[in-house]
């Protein structure tokens, strides 16, 4: 009987545990960085069209800056930055060409949309049909805060300006933020919030009109 008592009562620990294991949260696990990038992947890459407000901090060459506003994104190619801080700085992108007007300026800079790389614009990858994971050389992973993953590579064929470069996207593939530090040792990070998938957008959103008293001339912008 004792050793009948004895059986039953390990019997009853093992159930206790085994209730106590299940009730426990499962720990999902970590994706790999090419399933994490697949994942931003399908997210916009579904998208015609996006909007989301930023927050852009600039720390380099002596400046210390922080700007704000609403970004407005639509495929093919088309991207419109209006700063709310400062306010009344532009930058657009109409498909073709990109335009850089802050106020007070009186020469509006255009770039060529295949010879810009200016950093404002690191969104620009989600314009077309993304694979991050064949853009971003040496690509890793590492956990962030709540859930979220940050992946860092660096964008090819720009080895020579970018030394690091960062996106921290949730499993849902949304962007939260992206960081990229030039090798002259600038550091550029947008913050984005209040993402709404397929805003209303329309090409007439993306044609740039210069301001009275300004004029239009080719060459690359200030930073």
């Amino acid at each position: 009987m004792k050793n009948l008592s004895k059986a039953r009562e390990k019997r009853a620990i093992l159930r206790l545990l085994l209730m106590l294991l299940a009730a426990l949260p499962l720990q999902a696990q970590a994706p790999t960085a090419e399933a994490q990038a697949a994942r931003i992947d399908r997210h916009y890459n579904a998208l015609h069209s996006l909007s989301v407000h930023f927050t852009q901090k600039y720390d380099g060459m002596g400046l210390h800056r922080q700007e704000s506003g609403i970004l407005l994104l639509k495929k093919p190619g088309k991207m419109r930055w209006t700063y709310s801080s400062p306010a009344g700085k532009l930058f657009f992108l109409d498909g073709q060409n990109a335009y850089f007007y802050s106020p007070g300026e009186t020469e509006i800079p255009r770039v060529p949309a295949k010879k810009l790389d200016d950093l404002r614009s690191p969104l620009s990858f989600l314009l077309g049909h993304t694979q991050l994971a064949k853009e971003l050389t040496s690509l890793q992973i590492t956990p962030a805060d709540n859930g979220a993953y940050t992946l860092s590579g660096i964008p090819k064929n720009m080895e020579k300006r970018i030394s690091a470069f960062s996106i921290t996207a949730g499993t849902d593939g949304v962007i939260q933020s992206m960081r990229i530090e030039e090798t002259d040792g600038a550091i550029n990070t947008f913050i984005f919030s209040d993402e709404q998938t397929n805003a209303p957008a329309s090409d007439a959103d993306f044609v740039f009109h210069a301001p009275s008293g300004t004029h239009i001339i080719d060459g690359m912008p200030p930073i």
